[in-house]
């Protein structure tokens, strides 16, 4: 099964450059999460706690989203290791951010760093 949050968008300050830092930029970012169901109830049980809550993974975002780096490829794995220790069952996680317009002056809609992970 995958549980998958995509598009969540972010106003946040994250760049290597200072001028990023100091004016900020749209991010996107998406995650998709792969595990099996618990044997005994699977999917019948009905309850939040035997999946992936993507609210949570939402949270998990917007709190890493909000500290911020100089670089996205260390958002990303911050973001990936909470996952990790919220879901230690979790047998796939795939974190992706998309940094909108990210070159001043240039005609370039997003860059994006992906980071995958496997137990």
């Amino acid at each position: 099964m995958i549980v998958a949050l995509h598009g969540a968008e972010f106003f946040a300050y994250h760049g290597f450059y200072p001028e990023e830092q100091h004016t900020g930029n749209c991010f996107i970012v998406d995650i998709e999460v792969e595990f099996e169901p618990s044997a005994t109830d699977g999917l019948n049980s009905d309850d939040i706690n035997d999946t992936v809550n993507y609210e949570e993974l939402y949270d998990i975002s917007n709190r890493r989203m909000q500290q911020p780096q100089k670089l996205i490829e260390t958002v990303a794995t911050f973001i990936m290791e909470d996952i990790k220790a919220q879901y230690n069952f979790a047998q796939k996680i795939t974190v992706s951010i998309k940094k909108q317009n990210p070159l001043a002056g240039a005609k370039v809609k997003y860059t994006q760093i992906t980071l995958n992970y496997t137990r």
